[in-house]
């Protein structure tokens, strides 16, 4: 995967973060309203985070690598 591929994918995944982020915000809002939705918006907040920081790292690399 090319450089300018990796910065777009975390682009992407950034953009997916702050959604998840701001889904998990709205449902902490709402509480005690769907709560039994946290683990399901939890889960999905951390893998989206857990892909994006190791996105972030690998594009680090490359960067050093590269340079």
């Amino acid at each position: 995967m090319s450089i300018e591929e990796m910065k777009a994918k975390v682009k992407k995944l950034s953009m997916r973060s702050t959604n998840a982020k701001m889904n998990l915000h709205d449902l902490s809002e709402e509480l005690p309203t769907d709560w039994q939705k946290i683990p399901e918006v939890a889960e999905e907040t951390f893998k989206v985070f857990q892909e994006l920081a190791e996105a972030k790292k690998e594009l680090k690399a490359a960067e050093k690598a590269n340079a």
